[in-house]
C-alpha cells in the first residue's frame, strides 16, 4: 500500500471527526445536565437500577468507570485477534456498530428508564473506547514516521471542530425548539434528539473512514483458532516488552500523566458548576472554548515537536499541567476560571495527539502488530482514566473539597514528568511541513 496517500490519511482523520461528538455532546455537555435534570427532584437525587436505590450521579459514574474496565479486559486478546487475522477494520466497525446504536437508544431515555439509559451509556463508552484502540493502530501503517505528529494533530483538530459543529447546532435545535417544529410541551425531545443525532453522525461519517482504510495490509492469512491464535499473538508483543525499556517506561510516564489529562476534561465543567457556582449556558461556552483551543495545542505542539522533538513538547505541556493544577486550586472568579480553560485547552489538544503519535514512534519499526501493541497503551489510558477520577472523588469526598483534589491531580503530572525524564524520545523531524 502506499504510504502518505492524501486520500486514506484524510479517511483516517474523519474517524477523528465523526467519533468526537460522542465524548462532546454525551460524556461532557448535553446529556449528563439531562441525566441530571430527569432523574432528580426537590425530594431526593437517587434512583432505582433494577431495584437498588442510588445517587444519580454515582450510578452515572459507576457506569462509566464500569465500561472503562470492561474495555481494559477484552481489548488486549480481541487486538491480538485483530493482528492474527488481519481484520482490524472489521473489529473497529464492530464496535462503532455498538456505540452509535446505543447513542442513538438514549434517544429513547425520558428519565423513568434509568436501566436503559444506563446500559446504553455503558454500551455507548465501549464502543468508542474500543473502536479507538484498532482505530489508532492504523497511524503507522498509513503514513511514515517523520509524519506522526502532524497526522495525529490534523486527526484530533478535525474531531475538536467536528464535536464543535454538532454540539453548536444542538444547543440552537434545544434552545430554539419551536423553529425546529417541536412545541414548548415536549421541549426535552430536542434534548434527546441531540443523541440521536450523535448516533448517526458518528456511524455516518465513519463510513468515509471504513471506506478508505486499507484492508489487511500485511496479507494476513488465519489458519489456526483465532482465539487461541490470538492469544498467542497478544502473548508475543507482550514478550517483546521486556527489551523495549523506552516504551515501558513511557507506558508508566503515560499513565500517571494522563490520569490527571482525563480527570482534567471530564471533571472540569463540576469543578465549575460546584466551586465557583457558574450557571449551565457559562459552562457549555467553557466548554466550546476548551474544544476550539485545542485545535491549536494540537497543530502548535506537533510544530514545536517538528523544531525540538517529541520529549521537549510533552515535558513542557506536562510542566504547564502542573501549574494548571495548580493555578486551580486558588482560581476564583469566572474571568481565571475562562484564563485556565484556555490552557486546559490548549495543552489538551497537543498533549493527545502527540501522545498517540510518540507511542506510534516507540513501536519496533518492523512490527505488524499493531493493534496489538496499541492496545496497551489503550488499557493504560482506561485503567489510569479510572483511577484518576476514582482518586478525584475520593479526596473531594475526605475534605469537602475539589480544590484539594487538584493537588492530587499536579502530584500524577509530576510523576509522570519524572519518568519522562528518564527516557529518551525521538528527535526533531526530518519533515519540514505541516501540510496534510
Amino acid at each position: 500500500m502506499k504510504l502518505n496517500d492524501p486520500r486514506t490519511i484524510r479517511g483516517w482523520c474523519m474517524y477523528d471527526w465523526a467519533n468526537s461528538v460522542y465524548s462532546l455532546v454525551i460524556t461532557s455537555a448535553i446529556f449528563p445536565v439531562y441525566y441530571q435534570a430527569v432523574t432528580a427532584s426537590e425530594q431526593s437525587d437517587k434512583v432505582l437500577f433494577f431495584g437498588l436505590e442510588v445517587v444519580n450521579t454515582v450510578l452515572y459514574s459507576y457506569a462509566l468507570s464500569f465500561s472503562f474496565l470492561v474495555v481494559a479486559a477484552i481489548l488486549p486478546l480481541l487486538s491480538g485477534m485483530a493482528d492474527y487475522s488481519g481484520s482490524k477494520k472489521s473489529f473497529m466497525k464492530v464496535f462503532v456498530f455498538i456505540g452509535s446504536f446505543s447513542c442513538i437508544g438514549l434517544f429513547f431515555f425520558t428519565g423513568e428508564n434509568v436501566e436503559w439509559a444506563i446500559i446504553c451509556s455503558i454500551l455507548a463508552s465501549i464502543g468508542y473506547s474500543g473502536s479507538l484502540v484498532f482505530y489508532d493502530a492504523f497511524l503507522p501503517e498509513i503514513v511514515t514516521q517523520d509524519r506522526f505528529d502532524k497526522v495525529s494533530a490534523q486527526g484530533y483538530s478535525w474531531g475538536y471542530i467536528g464535536g464543535v459543529v454538532l454540539l453548536v447546532f444542538n444547543l440552537l435545535m434545544i434552545e430554539f425548539h419551536e423553529f425546529f417544529g417541536i412545541p414548548e410541551e415536549n421541549q426535552t425531545l430536542a434534548v434527546r434528539f441531540s443523541f440521536l443525532l450523535v448516533g448517526v453522525w458518528w456511524l455516518g461519517f465513519s463510513t468515509i473512514t471504513f471506506n478508505r482504510l486499507p484492508d489487511n495490509i500485511y496479507n494476513r492469512k488465519p489458519s489456526g483458532n483465532i482465539w487461541t491464535e490470538g492469544y498467542r499473538e497478544l502473548r508475543k508483543v507482550w514478550a517483546t516488552l521486556g527489551g523495549l525499556r523506552t516504551l515501558r517506561i513511557y507506558l508508566g510516564s503515560f499513565f500517571f500523566y494522563n490520569m490527571g489529562v482525563q480527570t482534567v476534561m471530564l471533571l472540569a465543567a463540576s469543578f465549575g458548576a460546584k466551586e465557583l457556582e457558574l450557571a449551565g449556558d457559562t459552562l457549555i461556552l467553557i466548554v466550546l472554548v476548551i474544544q476550539l483551543v485545542g485545535v491549536l495545542g494540537a497543530w502548535g505542539f506537533a510544530r514545536v515537536s517538528m523544531w525540538k522533538g517529541n520529549k521537549f513538547s510533552l515535558v513542557s505541556m506536562i510542566i504547564t499541567w502542573i501549574f494548571i493544577c495548580l493555578a486551580a486550586f486558588f482560581v476564583r472568579t469566572t474571568v481565571e476560571f475562562f484564563i485556565l480553560a484556555f490552557f486546559v485547552g490548549l495543552v489538551m489538544g497537543g498533549i493527545q495527539s502527540l501522545s498517540r503519535a510518540t507511542y506510534a514512534k516507540l513501536i519496533p519499526a518492523n512490527s505488524v502488530d499493531h493493534a496489538s501493541y496499541f492496545s496497551f497503551y489503550d488499557v493504560t489510558y482506561y485503567l489510569s482514566t479510572v483511577i484518576g477520577t476514582s482518586t478525584f472523588g475520593l479526596v473531594e469526598q475526605m475534605t469537602g473539597s475539589m480544590r484539594d483534589s487538584t493537588l492530587v491531580l499536579a502530584s500524577y503530572f509530576v510523576a509522570g514528568l519524572a519518568l519522562m525524564l528518564f527516557i529518551r524520545l525521538p528527535g526533531p523531524s526530518k519533515s519540514s511541513s505541516l501540510a496534510a
